[in-house]
């Protein structure tokens, strides 16, 4: 099979989707690889690199799409790529289809067979998706802290504290992935951290590995209740496949201090605050309400060498069922991929996201 490795060109994204030593390991077993020159620059892998594996390196972006019949990507196709796909073609990549009406819809027109990291589900866990919720969780921590900086506009909280002096209080929406690695670097930091959530079992799990943490059943009279008091809240709220809940309203954001910092990790699935908007690496916040708001859609790409090896560790196994066996045969023996199915001839394969469009689901 011919597997296409375009570079990413969603603003201030770096990472790649396959690494020089994947791309051998696919080429050993018999499958062409070409890669667009500079798509693994970002992430500390030269052009050389893919070539001194056997890679086809090619200049131009429509080439990769052209002569490929599997394209690995990073993040979503953008318009200026929607033109670029067609009908015999398989696209395996985050897609976050249910925050991306317009996408969705140039997927379906292109008749192509989209399937998604993220809608990857393995006993109840989303192995695809888990690495970079882990690396967003821990920036979180690490974002929240820097633009509490007075000088970066925040109210002058270190969330360590001091002798003498108090740690500042982290809220953690959500003890998901995303959620338990926030707050495992919050307490690490010395910070006074609550994680609320729905689910009892994973909260009695929550407050057994983490020992200084409180944890708290997630609704809107809990979270008003500790909002006065909040230096850093992080939205790490996930539905599978589906739009982000809107937990925060813009009137439970005044009841914040002004200066204190909102981090939406749940950004790419449109968010869980009322005033969350995308935002990019360069320009990563705005200020609502007094609360200054980090909403960066592709966190993980600040990170991307580590990032880029996190996320091949999960999709490389997946990414060769498919190149070996096709898509039919590749299901057959892991089921676990009939779930990537968002998008196929024309067809709407995944509930959440035609719920979130009121699109027709097969």
């Amino acid at each position: 099979m011919k597997i296409g490795v375009p570079k990413e060109i969603k603003e201030q994204e770096d990472r790649v989707a396959l690494t020089p030593s994947a791309a051998y390991q696919l080429i050993k077993r018999g499958h062409e690889v070409i890669v667009e020159t500079q798509a693994g620059h970002g992430s500390g892998f030269a052009d050389a690199d893919y070539e001194t594996v056997g890679a086809t390196l090619v200049s131009e972006h429509a080439t990769v799409f052209e002569q490929a019949d599997l394209i690995v990507k990073v993040k979503e196709p953008l318009p200026s790529e929607y033109a670029l796909l067609r009908r015999d073609q398989v696209l395996f990549t985050y897609l976050h289809l249910a925050a991306n009406r317009p996408l969705t819809e140039a997927l379906m027109d292109s008749g192509i067979t989209a399937l998604a990291y993220e809608t990857i589900e393995v006993n109840h866990r989303l192995p695809l998706l888990e690495p970079m919720s882990e690396i967003a969780g821990r920036m979180s921590v690490l974002v929240g802290g820097y633009f509490l900086a007075k000088h970066a506009g925040g109210s002058g909280t270190l969330l360590g504290g001091a002798p003498g002096v108090l740690p500042g209080r982290v809220v953690v929406l959500g003890g998901g992935v995303a959620g338990i690695n926030a707050a495992r670097m919050a307490t690490g930091l010395g910070a006074d951290v609550t994680i609320l959530d729905v689910d009892l079992e994973r909260m009695r799990f929550l407050d057994i590995t983490l020992h200084t943490a409180h944890t708290l059943y997630s609704n809107e009279t809990h979270l008003t209740e500790l909002l006065p008091q909040v230096d850093l809240l992080i939205g790490a709220v996930l539905l599978p496949g589906a739009r982000a809940p809107k937990l925060i309203h813009r009137e439970m954001l005044r009841m914040m201090r002004p200066g204190s910092v909102l981090v939406d990790i749940a950004v790419d699935q449109g968010g869980c605050a009322e005033t969350t908007r995308p935002t990019t690496h360069h320009d990563p916040i705005y200020v609502e309400e007094g609360v200054t708001h980090y909403c960066v859609a592709n966190m993980p790409g600040a990170y991307a060498r580590t990032a880029t090896q996190a996320l091949i560790n999960v999709t490389q196994p997946y990414i060769e069922q498919l190149a070996d066996h096709g898509l039919r045969e590749a299901c057959q023996r892991q089921p676990a991929l009939i779930g990537g199915i968002n998008v196929m001839q024309g067809k709407l394969y995944n509930k959440a996201v035609a719920q979130a469009h009121s699109l027709p689901f097969s």
